[in-house]
């Protein structure tokens, strides 16, 4: 059973959650910039956060970067929505489909809506402080 201050705070949870794991697809692709036949990928933010939102999401995958943590990213899904490939602009001849200048913008892009969430969650946690003061 869930509160009504946890109600308040799931759909920024939820946002805050796809943003973090998109900005982690960035940054792959961005640090994969010259593997041979590496595949540039993102989420569709909206469809996801609608997923999430409607319950037919499943729960953030935890990324690993050593054998010994705990679970294993698939990269097939993040709370339920796909994870696509990025249309290609200007192929390469190595097969690789990171263009930079399209990468870092949409990483900084999400980085910007991120501050901007987390923002959004502290005026609320301020709010709800107030009201239970007052």
């Amino acid at each position: 059973m869930s509160s009504r201050i946890d109600n308040l705070f799931q759909f920024n949870q939820l946002a805050l959650n796809l943003r973090a794991a998109r900005q982690e697809l960035i940054a792959a692709n961005i640090a994969n910039a010259d593997t041979p036949n590496y595949k540039a990928r993102d989420i569709d933010f909206a469809s996801a956060l609608q997923g999430a939102m409607s319950g037919s999401g499943e729960q953030l995958p935890v990324t690993t970067t050593s054998a010994g943590h705990l679970g294993e990213m698939s990269g097939e899904s993040v709370l339920g929505a796909p994870v696509l490939y990025r249309t290609v602009i200007q192929p390469s001849a190595d097969g690789n489909t990171v263009d930079m200048d399209v990468e870092r913008a949409q990483f900084a892009d999400n980085a910007l809506r991120y501050e901007a969430s987390v923002k959004f969650v502290s005026d609320q946690v301020k709010d709800v402080l107030a009201a239970l003061q007052g």
